[in-house]
Formats: structure tokens, sequence, C-alpha cells
């Protein structure tokens, strides 16, 4: 993707969820939604803000069943890519079949206590396949665990997008150990970093606030080229604090810069996101 993509219009929301309720849930779940959500919600969305592309990204209480997901990217091929939830067993084969279907990188969703996965041992060959691909690896997790997250991933030259400005302690914001060594990892130029869901950093002032302390962090050790945006809609269990226009008049605050907004939602989405 050349620098003329972005003159083209091309503006990407990386990060938002589709689900029913009457789809089977994974066991252990945090969260069951009471309402549904289509694609066609989306892709309304996606139009009414002037946004070309998007992202579909597994939510967690739908655990490794992709197929809502894959039936929503068919849609709208051309302008959707997805991020799936794998076992560590799945082979390669259902790798590829997921690739055609239009992911390109999986998520692991780990807050809340959930138990690290064993990169180093039971994922190791499932995750140099995802390498072979091409693919991103995708984390959810608080930030005071991203050094035990990301160090494995890191060493084996994995493409990692790190979730929501790495999820800080509200109470520490930007001195989070967790997020100083998010800073860090800037120098491998294998790590990207959402900058979507303030809200869950410490709700909506506090959450805007921390963000406008980390954003010129970021901006700085990790560069625009290593940033990008996602609405996160619907918002799950924060609907009421926000909606997607909001979302994206939070972005355009935070990131005063045009250039810099064209390019982390133009160019640097869709280099990660495999856009033509």
């Amino acid at each position: 993707m050349s620098t003329a993509a972005i003159a083209t219009g091309l503006r990407i929301d990386t990060h938002a969820h589709v689900f029913a309720r009457g789809l089977p849930m994974a066991d252990g779940r945090r969260y069951t939604p009471a309402y549904d959500i289509t694609v066609d919600e989306y892709l309304a969305r996606l139009d009414a803000q002037g946004m070309s592309h998007g992202v579909l990204v597994q939510p967690s209480f739908l655990g490794s069943d992709n197929s809502y997901m894959l039936q929503a990217i068919a849609r709208a091929p051309d302008r959707l890519r997805g991020i799936a939830m794998v076992e560590s067993d799945i082979d390669e084969q259902a790798l590829l079949a997921l690739q055609q279907g239009g992911v390109v990188g999986v998520r692991f969703n780990l807050v809340g206590g959930a138990p690290l996965p064993d990169f180093k041992g039971a994922w190791r060959d499932t995750l140099r396949h995802i390498a072979q691909l091409g693919w991103q690896v995708e984390i959810h997790r608080e930030a005071v665990d991203l050094p035990r997250v990301l160090e494995p991933l890191l060493e084996l030259g994995m493409k990692v997008v790190v979730d929501h400005f790495g999820r800080v302690d509200p109470g520490l914001g930007v001195d989070d150990p967790g997020f100083r060594y998010l800073l860090s990892t800037g120098a491998s130029r294998l790590v990207w970093v959402k900058l979507s869901a303030q809200y869950r950093n410490g709700g909506s002032e506090g959450g805007a606030r921390f963000a406008r302390q980390a954003w010129p962090l970021l901006r700085q050790h990790l560069g625009p080229e290593r940033l990008l945006w996602g609405s996160d809609w619907p918002h799950t269990q924060h609907e009421s604090m926000t909606d997607y226009a909001d979302s994206w008049r939070r972005f355009e605050d935070l990131v005063s810069d045009e250039q810099d907004r064209r390019l982390i939602t133009g160019q640097t989405a869709a280099q990660l996101f495999d856009f033509a």
C-alpha cells in the first residue's frame, strides 16, 4: 500500500463486533449479550461515519466458533476483514479456510484473570503456522501482564496488536509499568496499539484523560505507522457511555493532526489488515 492510498479516502475501523443472542455461547464467559448486532447494522455505521472498511473481532463469549463472523464478512468481503479466536490444536487446513473467509489474525482475550496461554509450548506450532500466513496476534490483557504475554510472541517474530491502549490500571495511567513496557516495544517494530475504547481505561472522563496523556507517548515511541483506530462498537458493557459517532469524535479530538489521523486509519491499517 503506497501513500497514494491515503489520498483515496481509505478510512478503516479496526475493531468492532457482531453477534446474536441465540448463538452457542462459550463456557466460562464473563458476559452474555442481551441484544443482537448484525453486519447490516455495522455497515450502516461505517457508511454514516464515512468509513471505507471495517474489521470484525470475534467476541470472547462466542469462543472459537467463528461461523457467525465469517457469514458477516461474506456479506461484504471487499470491505470487511476478521480476527478469529482459535484453539491451540487447530490444523493448517482450518487456518487456511479462515484465511479464505477474510480472517487476517487471531485474538487472545485474556482480561479478568484468564490463564495465560503457553505460547512456548502448546501454542508454538500453531503460532508458527499463523506467522507463515502473515497474520497478526491480537492481545487483550491488563497492562501489568503485557511483558509476560508479549515477550514469547516477539521472540517468535509475531506481529502483535495490543487492544484498547494496553488496558492500564486507571489509578496509575501512563505510569503503569505495563504501559511503560508497551512503549518500550516500539523499537521491535512488531507491535501495534489500538487507540480504542478509552472508557475501558477509567470510564468516560478518566479514560479520556488517560488517552490525552498516552497519545503523545505512543506517537513518540511507536509512531503513527504502528497505531490503529477502532470504534469498539457496539461498546459491550459500556453502551450508555458512547456510540459510534462519539467514538470517532473522541479519536478526532485526541489525534488533532489530520495527516496522523489519515495515516493511522488509512495506510497503517490497510497494510496490517490486508486491504487492497
